[in-house]
C-alpha cells in the first residue's frame, strides 16, 4: 500500500505545476492507495485557499471536490487517525532538525502506523523525512 499525502491529491484534482506528472503517475499506479481521513479537511482547506487567492473559481473548486470525493469512494482508502498517531506526529514536529509542519508530520505518522510501503508526496521535506523513517518516498515526475 502507498500512502498519498494531500499535496498529490490537490495536484490530481486541480491545475497545478505538477498536475501532469501526478496524472501520469496515477494512471500508471497499480498499488493500493491510502491516506488519513483528515486529508478530507486538508483538501477542502486547500480548495478554500485557492478560491480566496483567485487560483480557482467556485465552480472549479466544486468540480475538484467532486473529483476528490469520487477518488475517495473508488481508489483511496481513508485511514482513521488514532490518538497515538497524533502523539507520534507531535514528537516528529518537535525534532527541529526534521523541519516538519504539523500536517506533514501527521501524514508521516499515519503512513508509519499503516506500515505503508511508500509515501507519495510533492513535498521535499516530507519525502526526506519519510526516507529517514524508512517509508520509501515515491517519485512523481521529474525531481
Amino acid at each position: 500500500m502507498l500512502y498519498v499525502d494531500t499535496s498529490v491529491l490537490v495536484a490530481l484534482c486541480t491545475n497545478e505545476a505538477k498536475t501532469a506528472d501526478v496524472v501520469n503517475w496515477y494512471a500508471a499506479c497499480t498499488d493500493e492507495l491510502a491516506s488519513a481521513a483528515w486529508c478530507v479537511t486538508e483538501f477542502a482547506s486547500a480548495l478554500g485557499i485557492k478560491q480566496r487567492t483567485g487560483q480557482l473559481t467556485e465552480s472549479q473548486a466544486q468540480a475538484a471536490w467532486v473529483k476528490f470525493e469520487r477518488m475517495c469512494a473508488n481508489d483511496l482508502q481513508l485511514l482513521p487517525v488514532e490518538a497515538t498517531t497524533f502523539h507520534k506526529a507531535a514528537m516528529l514536529t518537535m525534532d527541529v532538525t526534521a523541519g516538519l509542519r504539523a500536517g506533514d508530520a501527521l501524514h508521516l505518522a499515519c503512513a508509519m502506523q499503516a506500515k505503508a510501503a511508500g509515501m507519495v508526496t510533492l513535498d521535499a521535506v516530507l519525502a526526506k523525512n519519510a526516507k529517514r523513517h524508512k517509508v520509501k518516498p515515491v517519485a512523481v515526475g521529474r525531481s
